[in-house]
């Protein structure tokens, strides 16, 4: 008898760990928040913009109807900080926002330039629903609410666009960066490495790009694009890297994976197209009469993809002066790259970290004035190595059988 009351007296208390669907909440109660966009008003508030999916819509469009209603809908909301911004939002909500799946938060410029990340990113990464892979972008010359209100053709939830975008840029270019919560974050407590954040913006007309006119034509009135590499020092933007210089910056950061790089030739401008299809470059500091050096050297091998003067690429000789000239202008790039982040005082490739790691003593030394004293006049020898490996279908450019008067 006693054992029978055991088991029974067992299995009640059981039931004290089966309840655990007491805090569920169904699909349909809940707004399911794709991107947030912080700006600031006049008054100095933040301003948030929040994407709230439509599922049904998106799942409409992708199957080829639905197309009349658009894919997100756009919630704003003042406030003081992050959290007021959320508690304000959700009054004009009929449903509980839900963070879990938001992988974009968009910034304005102006907001990173005078107040700063910091104490925005931080109240984003307490939210147990946000994760930490959530991307982060720039809203450069337009306001980050432009960027989230957008309605994209392809990509029916213009978060998605932006990833993808930024995804792409850094992959095929090297001309932006693909960062996270969780890195960005990282950079801004590290004591040897400052942010970088690639800047968005909406170019064409930037009225269309909230109406969903904008997705149901061949020519996209307005448009989401990368535009340049954000550079911050304490928390806060101070500079654009653009083009070359954004390049050369990630030559430094080995975070190119495919670019193409230009090279004039025969006084001809961009006559000669080189596809990087591998590179590696490797930073070794040295301590040089009681002062760290960087050494940097880069390995790059590509195919020859475009010439338009005439040359013979079958020629060994010929071939080398142009891998010369390649490892001239990546060097070149490089050593711009290193020398606006010392003009702005901001450690964006680490070398910090790198001389922590490596001169443990000198760090400790130099850790509180490497920014502003040691960083901007530290040395730094970077050597290049290109290769071609291959010249495409044709050794000699059928522009050296055109006669010079047709030309």
């Amino acid at each position: 008898m006693n054992r029978k009351r055991l088991v029974l007296l067992l299995m009640l208390m059981g039931t004290a760990f089966t309840s655990g669907c007491w805090d569920k909440t169904e699909l349909n109660e809940m707004s399911i928040v794709s991107a947030v966009g912080i700006d600031k008003n006049n008054d100095g508030k933040l301003v948030g913009t929040f994407q709230i999916i439509n599922p049904v819509n998106v799942a409409g469009s992708l199957q080829g109807g639905g197309g009349t209603n658009p894919p997100i809908s756009i919630y704003r909301a003042t406030g003081d900080n992050v959290l007021e911004l959320d508690s304000n939002a959700s009054t004009k909500i009929s449903r509980d926002m839900y963070f879990a799946h938001a992988n974009l938060i968009v910034i304005g410029e102006e907001v990173a330039k005078e107040m700063g990340i910091n104490s925005i990113l931080d109240a984003f990464e307490r939210s147990p629903e946000f994760r930490a892979t959530t991307r982060i972008v720039i809203a450069r010359g337009v306001k980050a609410k432009d960027i989230v209100e957008t309605l994209t053709a392809i990509d029916k939830v213009s978060a998605e666009k932006v990833i993808k975008t930024i995804e792409s840029t850094e992959k095929q270019q090297g001309g932006s960066i693909n960062v996270n919560l969780q890195e960005v974050i990282k950079n801004l407590v590290s004591s040897g490495k400052e942010p970088l954040i690639s800047g968005f913006t909406v170019r064409g007309n930037t009225g269309k790009e909230n109406k969903m006119e904008n997705t149901q034509s061949s020519s996209i009135a307005a448009n989401p694009n990368a535009v340049g590499i954000g550079v911050f020092k304490d928390g806060k933007l101070v500079d654009w890297l653009d083009g070359n210089q954004a390049i050369g910056t990630m030559w430094v950061m080995d975070r190119i994976v495919n670019t193409n790089v230009n090279i004039n030739w025969g006084g001809k401008k961009g006559a000669v197209t080189y596809q990087v299809l591998r590179q590696k470059t490797n930073i070794k500091p040295r301590m040089k009469n009681g002062k760290p050096k960087m050494y940097i050297t880069v390995r790059a091998e590509g195919d020859i993809r475009e010439v338009n003067v005439p040359l013979d690429l079958a020629s060994p000789h010929e071939l080398i002066d142009i891998e010369k000239m390649l490892a001239k202008d990546l060097k070149k790039e490089m050593e711009n790259a290193i020398a606006i982040a010392q003009k702005n005082k901001s450690d964006i490739f680490g070398f910090g970290e790198i001389i922590h790691e490596s001169h443990p003593k000198y760090w400790k030394k130099h850790e509180e004035d490497w920014d502003d004293a040691t960083f901007p006049k530290l040395e730094a020898e970077i050597q290049v190595e290109t290769f071609i490996r291959r010249t495409g279908l044709r050794n000699k450019p059928y522009l050296s059988d055109i006669k010079k008067g047709d030309q």
